[in-house]
């Protein structure tokens, strides 16, 4: 007898213990209560405890050393949030085994649960025979510990009773995770009699309870994304209720699960034996059991491919059986994150959910949404017939290449796709694709496959999957490449249409793909899929074919199975669904692939139809061909025979062959009512509310937003007067005062606090108490500030920028000795600068200001000076600022930042935001805004952006959007403006180098181009002359500085950074401060001393950083929001979320006028001209 055999046997002696019940029972559960040595979960409602283990558990790609135990009918591998966070709103975002999830309660005392480990032989026998039983093909499973939790007579969580008597309905059921060093299992009981609850109450409405697999939020460089869930039930009841009477295990009410394994896993893998013992259980693998494995070829069984027609089985739902191969089931993913689904309800309280293309219309349990002739979807989505699709998203993951140990992981890729729908032409392209992966990668046109069946040009009588289900729907696919049985997982939730009109998607990849050499390309032959469609649940499976041209010159045929499940949610009320046909067969052929590895960037086209899997008559009409010449913004309309008509797409006009977007919002302004933006799109257009208006429940008029009184902007608080105490707003009517720096008290009334008195100044200094602040003043004989004084005279800046200059040393701060014939500036007896400057060698003169600033319009040719006023009678005062814990803030400052295509900007008072002020700068639709900065001379402010990759700038006084540098670029990020120089600097995280260029985009050139692996924040001291950015690099990020030149350049920071985001220099306190989304600190140094200090932790996921006085702002991407740092204090003092929830890029702080420093020009920039 062989080992299989033998298998069988003992699995058949197991089955034949329970053979003759119809199910399982409570009193065949695994042994717990007190009598089996049970811990007892606290009684109540959303309990949890923290169950260390002696050994661990591996849970997806995870492994975890303990586990929390929770009343609501799960398992998590993470503290779990509060229940409201996901009842009815699954998945949660924390790693969930979910046995029976719902609103339970155990405070009655009747219900319990119990939880143990146990490593008894007994236990681990019977956990084995489970497993091996649900596996009888695999290796035989021998656990070594085992965590067994019991759910016992538990209820639904209710409102107290009336005392009416009704007696509660209890669920009783068991899960056992049994592990091995190198798998854990999920064994689930279900009791028949112990089941009556399907449904739990949540928040007024009933909602379904769940059961299945879920991974929790996976975190990825810039985005954190829902991982896999794999549900194993459905929102309908009868998937509750199949629980306690299917399996698939090949006993009754018992479901074992493979839910993770080491060192490589792919994804849960459920048992494999669907049938029911009727008597006795099977000797052996039965022949049926062979015969349903069919091998699927192009979509077609294998012994079917000789002729006559294809038979297709049915789709139905049968819970967990992805190993049968007429179901074609990957996994049961019947995901409902973010997906929208019909309720009750009519159309009347329900319209402005339907695509504003379509018609509502009622029926007697429900409504439904149809798209309006001239458009196609499932009317909650509806696009124009014949208008091109374009679908953008991220990419995330981890995939093993070949033998590798270590995975590639993608961390927010870029993927874009563009269809041409009158033909069924698709394109996709993957940006930042590495060339340890890319050719790897070229088999899988799949990947942007989905698009092309959803977009696919539609045979007479057939659909495409876009105007059956919408652009909101889950794939999940599964890829086993042959002959190396390496597998990949490919998720793609898609979105929906966003408000860009793009279909957004999010894709998701784990597993292991055979290595294709550097250098190889692939060619991938036409292939077919038939498409099988249920209820809310399409299926497809192919083999494909693809070349690998060596770069030897041989070639080589592989293969790949593919099986894939689409799950969407539908009308069930609608007549659309019922006229879908069952099969449909896409067919796609002139397969094109190709990776670029000078841009890491892989391309896949391809051509889709969906017609009849049978093939049927071949087409002639252009129209069904594609070869028809219509514009790409037009619909073919097929006629007689060969003869068709080309119409301009819905938005456009022209005579089919050339079709011109209508722009609506030119022709019709007021088409977008009042207190709206109209933003013209391709073929369309889309309104937005102004700035204190939203909409209203109609989704289209503008309404006014209520926004209570607040004294302190009225001047009606009782605060002290502004001189003295702080009012700071809190909502409602609400406000609280307190007192400036410098006084105490309750705000109300503030008194001055005597600063001498705690000895602030130095020891050779006199102290002047003034009214909230003090003065400090070195004695005679002594130099200094009051805070610091010395019988050495300390030079000017005058003095040092001359003497820089007349080469006092060998470098000055900036860079090089400068050339003979440069402009050296002259400072009077007090050692400040004279008003008017004059060039020794030009002959030009100018005005400055205390500075050395230039005043600009001041500049006189030879022979002839400027009319300059004389500072010389307004002296600086000595000492510090009137208040040295607050630097004066000049009037009008704000900060900008980037948003979803536009640049926002609010206002600073003081150092507070001035949340209710902020406002929309600058409407950018389409583009992705990376980096920010603001030029304080003109009033300017410049940006970055990589959709189409450039740098632009516009003035904050309504100027139009202006380009500057549009060409070689491939992703710019960070940038910053020198402002006494007139240039602007910036990174390019793909040629991972630093250029400079004229505030114009002339004189551009490349500063540092070595050693850079992800270079993005950069920042500029111009008084000082030096330039400052951070490097990402996972293996060794770092900090650096170099003179504006690009010399002297060194590291100034490299340990203890993970993920050196944003970056800020603040030339008042000379602290470069920078915030790190991997350590999730705020920290900051002093560039020239090389001291380092924190000044707060546990910063979520900061993206961009900037400073203005004592505090620090930062974007941070978890919040979707500005939040403000006090420096001194080391703690946050304000946050600030636009009306707007989008991830919130780039900083800056644009000033009211400009900080003070000298200008840099002749020194480095003439240099650099040079160079040019």
């Amino acid at each position: 007898m062989g080992w299989q055999e033998q298998r069988w046997f003992v699995y058949a002696s197991f089955l034949g213990l329970v053979a003759t019940v119809e199910s399982v029972t409570r009193g065949e559960f695994f042994h717990h209560g007190t009598s089996a040595r049970d811990q007892l979960l606290e009684a109540g409602n959303d309990k949890t405890h923290l169950l260390p283990l002696d050994k661990p558990v591996l849970f997806y790609d995870g492994i975890f050393d303990s586990i929390f135990i929770n009343t609501n009918g799960f398992v998590a591998t993470a503290e779990p949030t509060g229940e409201s966070t996901y009842l009815g709103k699954m998945p949660p975002t924390f790693g969930t085994i979910a046995a029976l999830l719902g609103d339970l309660d155990t405070s009655d005392g009747v219900g319990k649960v119990y939880f143990r480990q146990d490593s008894s032989p007994d236990v681990l026998t019977r956990a084995a025979q489970y497993i091996n039983g649900a596996f009888p093909e695999d290796d035989e499973v021998r656990p070594t510990n085992a965590v067994v939790v019991t759910w016992v007579n538990v209820a639904t969580h209710e409102p107290p009773s009336r005392g009416d008597g009704i007696e509660k309905r209890r669920n009783t059921f068991q899960l056992v995770i049994a592990s091995l060093e190198t798998a854990s299992y999920a064994i689930i009981l279900y009791a028949r009699d112990g089941m009556p609850i399907l449904s739990t109450p949540v928040q007024g409405s009933s909602v379904v309870m769940h059961a299945g697999f879920n991974k929790g939020l996976v975190r990825g460089f810039v985005f954190s994304s829902q991982g896999p869930y794999y549900r194993t039930t459905t929102d309908d009841e009868a998937s509750i209720r199949a629980l306690a009477e299917d399996t698939n295990s090949g006993l009754r009410g018992v479901w074992v699960y493979e839910i993770g394994t080491s060192p490589y896993f792919t994804n849960v893998a459920p048992g494999e034996v669907n049938d029911l013992p009727v008597e006795a259980a099977p000797q052996g693998p039965s022949e049926a059991d062979h015969a349903r494995r069919t091998v699927y070829t192009n979509g077609q069984p294998e012994q079917d491919r000789k002729g006559g027609q294809i038979e297709v089985h049915p789709v139905q739902y049968q819970p967990l059986q992805p190993g049968n191969p007429e179901v074609l089931v990957v996994d049961d993913t019947d995901i409902n994150v973010d997906v929208f689904s019909y309720a009750l309800g009519t159309c009347a309280n329900s319209r402005n959910k339907c695509s504003q293309f379509s018609d509502c219309k009622d029926y007697s349990g429900g409504y439904c949404c149809n798209c309006r002739p001239g458009f196609y979807g499932n009317g909650l989505e509806c696009v124009a017939e014949g208008k091109p699709q374009r679908m953008n998203g991220k990419v995330h993951g981890k995939v093993h290449v070949g033998n590798s140990p270590s995975p590639v992981e993608f961390t927010s890729n870029d993927l874009h796709s563009y269809v041409v729908v009158n033909d069924g032409r698709s394109y996709v392209a993957i940006s930042d694709i590495p060339s340890t992966i890319g050719p790897s990668l070229q088999p899988l046109s799949a990947l942007g496959g989905v698009i092309g069946w959803a977009f696919a040009l539609e045979q007479p009588g057939f659909r495409n999957g876009f105007s059956i289900i919408g652009g909101k729907f889950v794939r999940q696919a599964e890829v086993t490449f042959l002959p190396g049985n390496e597998k990949l997982t490919i998720r793609q939730e898609f979105k929906g249409i966003d408000e860009h009109d793009h279909l957004a998607v999010s894709t998701t990849l784990e597993g292991r793909v055979p290595e294709v050499p550097r250098g190889a390309t692939v060619q991938i032959d036409p292939y077919s899929e038939i498409y099988q469609y249920g209820n809310n649940l399409i299926t497809s499976s192919s083999t494909r074919d693809y070349v690998v041209s060596l770069p030897d010159g041989s070639t080589e045929t592989r293969s790949y199975q593919w099986r894939q499940t689409i799950t969407f949610q539908s009308c069930q009320y609608g007549e659309s669904l019922r006229d879908m046909k069952p099969t449909q067969m896409l067919s796609v052929d002139q397969v094109f692939v190709l990776y670029d590895a000078n841009n890491e960037l892989i391309r896949f086209a391809m051509s889709n139809k969906i017609g009849d899997i049978n093939g049927g008559d071949p087409e002639e009409n252009p129209c069904f061909t594609g070869r028809h010449g219509c514009d790409t913004n037009a619909v073919c309309r097929p006629g007689q025979e060969t003869q068709f008509t080309c119409q301009c797409a819905t938005g456009f006009n022209g005579d089919g062959r050339t079709c011109y977007d209508i722009d609506e919002c030119r022709d019709n302004p007021q088409i977008c009512g009042s207190h709206a933006i109209c933003n013209n799109q391709p073929g369309t257009f889309r309104c937005e509310c102004e700035d204190g208006y939203q909409f209203a429940n109609d989704g289209q008029t503008c309404i006014g937003v209520d926004r209570p009184r607040d004294a302190c902007d009225e001047g009606t608080h009782t605060c002290d007067i502004p001189e003295r105490a702080q009012c700071s707003y809190t909502g409602g009517s609400s406000y609280i005062c307190s007192c400036l720096p410098g006084f105490i008290g309750d705000g109300k009334v503030c008194q001055d606090i005597d600063e001498c008195q705690s000895g602030k100044c130095h020891q050779d200094a006199v102290c002047y108490n003034t009214e909230g602040s003090f003065t400090c003043q070195c004695r005679p004989g002594y130099y200094g500030d009051g805070f610091y004084c010395s019988q050495e005279k300390t030079k000017t800046q005058c003095e040092t920028h001359r003497d820089s200059l007349l080469g006092s040393t060998e470098f000055g701060p900036r860079g090089p000795r400068p050339s003979v014939g440069q402009y050296i500036p002259s400072c009077d007896e007090n050692g400040s600068y004279e008003p008017m400057q004059c060039h020794g060698s030009t002959g030009y003169c100018w005005c400055v200001e205390r500075s050395g600033q230039e005043v600009l319009g001041t500049r006189s040719g030879p022979g002839s000076r400027p009319m300059c006023i004389d500072h010389s009678g307004v002296h600086p005062p000595v000492g510090p600022t009137p208040r040295p814990d607050v630097h004066p803030l000049p009037p009008g400052t704000h900060l900008l930042y980037a948003q979803s295509g536009r640049i926002e900007h609010v206002p600073l008072e003081g150092y507070e935001i001035k949340k209710d002020a902020g406002k929309a700068l600058l409407h950018l639709p389409e583009k992705v805004i990376i980096g920010v900065a603001y030029d304080c001379v003109e009033k300017m402010v410049y940006w970055t952006e990589i959709t189409s990759p450039s740098i632009s700038k516009a003035s904050i006084q309504a100027g139009e959007p202006t380009a500057v540098i549009t060409s070689d670029l491939d992703s710019p990020e960070g940038i910053a403006i020198d402002h006494l120089s007139r240039t602007m600097f910036w990174t390019d995280s793909v040629k991972d180098h630093i250029e400079v260029a004229s505030l114009d985009g002339s004189q551009r050139r490349v500063i540092i181009d070595t050693d850079l692996v992800n270079p993005r924040a950069i920042v500029t001291d111009p008084p000082n002359g030096n330039l400052y950015w951070a490097d990402w690099n996972r293996e060794a990020p770092k900090i650096e500085t170099s003179h504006m030149d690009g010399s002297n350049r060194r590291v100034l920071v490299k340990d203890d950074l993970s993920l050196p985001n944003g970056l800020t220099y603040d030339s008042q306190s000379s602290l470069l401060c920078w915030a790190d989304a991997g350590t999730h600190k705020l920290e900051c140094t002093h560039p020239s001393h090389g001291d380092r200090r924190k000044v707060i932790e546990g910063l979520q996921y900061p993206f961009g950083i900037t400073s203005f006085g004592k505090n620090i702002y930062y974007t941070d991407w978890r919040r979707d929001a500005v939040v403000a740092v006090d420096r001194h204090a080391g703690k946050e003092s304000d946050m600030y979320q636009p009306q707007k929830k989008t991830k919130i890029y780039g900083i800056a702080t644009a000033y009211a006028q400009c900080p003070a420093g000298k200008d840099t020009r002749d020194q480095w920039w003439m240099t650099y001209s040079d160079h040019a």
